[in-house]
């Protein structure tokens, strides 16, 4: 299958285009390189430098390399930035992806797999969260992404247009040649990791006196190959019907305190930590449910310990020297 990936330079994205390419389709990565990187690219993937707000050029690739399907995987997606610049945030999350589907209504492009977020959810009211729970966004980061996935409703009732949206929190960990680059780094694992490099003076831990066991937060952790492969996956039920999904690390999540334990044993190096003030809107557990993707789907992640994941991370970073290259 010819299959375009939107943001394809991008962190997820550039997993994402090396799975299709592992399960055998042709893979197109359209990219404006705002935020992606050429050299994340897999070679064998056709590159394409183009905005999704250019119609004329995104048509133009629709029909040059005969698409199929779209795996969605471009958005801006820090909150603080959204709440401080959100026209930003609905002209590239909104906007740009209305482009996108006329585009694919107009080219006779049928299927898309939506990189969505657990953020739709807010404050959520039980743990852990399913897909009939509330949506209740509390930042227009998770504003836009929800607004998208009901632009994808409308589209399927009107145009026939079938999706897969996938909620997620925190991807992390890296595939042999990719792994998270952003400026500035606002994970936590590769924040940790770069303290343990010495490249970061200390990690910041945002209260530690949430009604958790050791005080500090509880989050889900995905490795990015298990989620690429969920995008994957994804494609094959548009044949039959759209859905929406969560995945999530399958547990009870791992607090900040245990992210920093598991990087000191996976790098042997002490992790210097500070205790700052709670940061406001920040829930003390966080965790998705993703048993109804590993039933109707068959979505089994092989990367879900955590240790597996700081690990993978680390070896990238210790490859590309990234560790002792970013600064604070």
């Amino acid at each position: 299958m010819n299959i375009l990936v939107t943001g394809g330079a991008g962190y997820i994205g550039s997993v994402v285009v090396e799975e299709t390419i592992n399960a055998g389709h042709r893979t197109i990565v359209y990219d404006n390189l705002v935020k992606g990187h050429r050299e994340m690219v897999d070679p064998s993937a056709i590159f394409v430098e183009g905005d999704l707000l250019d119609r004329p050029f995104l048509e133009k690739t629709f029909v040059e390399h005969d698409i199929e399907a779209v795996i969605h995987m471009a958005a801006y997606s820090l909150v603080g930035e959204s709440v401080a610049d959100p026209s930003k945030y609905y002209m590239n999350n909104v906007v740009a992806g209305i482009s996108l589907l006329d585009a694919m209504r107009d080219s006779g492009v049928s299927k898309i797999v939506f990189s969505s977020t657990a953020a739709v959810y807010g404050e959520p009211e039980k743990q852990p969260i399913e897909e009939l729970d509330r949506t209740a966004p509390t930042n227009p980061y998770g504003d836009t992404k929800l607004a998208f996935e009901h632009a994808l409703k409308g589209y399927e009732r009107a145009y026939g247009i079938r999706f897969v949206s996938l909620r997620y929190f925190n991807a992390a960990g890296a595939s042999e040649r990719c792994g998270e680059l952003h400026d500035p780094e606002t994970h936590l694992i590769p924040i940790v990791l770069q303290a343990a490099a010495g490249s970061r003076e200390a990690v910041e831990i945002y209260g530690d006196d949430y009604p958790t066991h050791d005080g500090t937060c509880v989050r889900d952790y995905i490795h990015v190959i298990d989620l690429a492969r969920a995008h994957v996956k994804a494609i094959s039920m548009l044949d039959e019907k759209s859905g929406i999904f969560n995945l999530g690390c399958g547990g009870e999540g791992y607090s900040v305190k245990e992210v920093i334990e598991a990087a000191e044993k996976i790098t042997g190096k002490k992790i210097p930590t500070r205790i700052s003030d709670r940061r406001p809107g920040d829930p003390a557990v966080l965790i998705a449910s993703s048993e109804r993707i590993r039933s109707e789907l068959g979505w089994i992640p092989e990367y879900q310990d955590l240790s597996l994941i700081i690990e993978s991370a680390w070896k990238w970073m210790q490859r590309k020297g990234t560790a002792a290259n970013t600064g604070n």
